[in-house]
């Protein structure tokens, strides 16, 4: 399945339903509409004379729900095994919970109303617990959360040594720590550096064993794209920049960094 998704012949919209261009992933903002939709069409569905309503709004929950899934199909597709197993779980539950509000739909068109409120609920409390299982996704497991945001509260403020100049080796990315952070460092042919944080934004992936090309560094595991010069993701699956370094080189040779604005 990971390979089916990975070889659909997306383009640029692959990066759109990462949520690259909005910093973080579009599946928990596109979600909102058809849980909205159907958590009103269940409160209508307790109000006498509303059935036309109730139906108009299952039916908007069903068309949008798609688009919703197709984004976290694409997240999930470059997630890790573990989060994997449970995005499946979670993908499952919400097939079923679209398929009973389908039917709903379906059964409220042909006048069976009682029985288009009964699939509603059964689909709402699946809904319930495949959004359940996405928090444990998100907020246990990690999944779609930046993994670089924690480097700016790991740094101390100011300059600090990081390695003499001509142990950098030119044109290779190399690791280095700066205290508990993972560092990227990249020497150009004309002795600028520059440096990320090592750890992908993504998935953790090291920045340090990946390719660099035309500016940018290719993570190895899942092929997010960032610019050295300043971190900026070019191309997902991370959604987030990677933290990057104000870099200067003191007249004895050291190469120091420090976070843009840390004094």
């Amino acid at each position: 399945m990971q390979r089916l998704v990975r070889a659909l012949p997306l383009g640029r919209a692959r990066d759109v339903l990462h949520g690259r261009q909005i910093g973080h992933p579009l599946h928990p903002v596109l979600v909102q509409v058809p849980t909205g939709a159907w958590l009103s069409a269940a409160l209508l569905d307790a109000v006498p004379g509303s059935a036309r309503q109730s139906r108009l709004l299952i039916g908007v929950g069903v068309v949008t729900a798609v688009p919703a899934a197709w984004a976290g199909w694409v997240d999930w597709a470059e997630q890790h095994e573990q989060q994997m197993r449970t995005g499946l779980v979670h993908a499952v539950a919400n097939g079923v919970a679209i398929g009973l509000y389908t039917g709903s739909w379906i059964a409220r068109g042909r006048g069976r109303t009682g029985w288009g409120r009964v699939l509603a609920y059964t689909g709402f409390g699946v809904m319930g617990a495949a959004g359940a299982i996405g928090g444990h996704l998100a907020y246990r497991q990690g999944a779609g959360a930046n993994k670089a945001e924690p480097v700016p509260h790991l740094v101390d403020p100011g300059w600090h040594a990081l390695a003499p100049l001509v142990d950098l080796p030119v044109g290779v990315p190399v690791r280095r720590e700066l205290g508990e952070v993972p560092l990227l460092v990249f020497r150009h042919a004309d002795d600028r550096v520059d440096v990320l944080a090592d750890r992908c934004s993504h998935l953790s992936g090291p920045l340090s064993e990946g390719t660099v090309q035309d500016g940018c560094v290719t993570c190895p595991w899942h092929g997010s794209v960032f610019r050295l010069a300043d971190g900026w993701n070019m191309g997902g699956p991370a959604t987030a920049p990677q933290p990057s370094f104000d870099v200067r080189t003191r007249a004895d040779g050291t190469v120091e960094v420090r976070l843009p604005g840390a004094g």
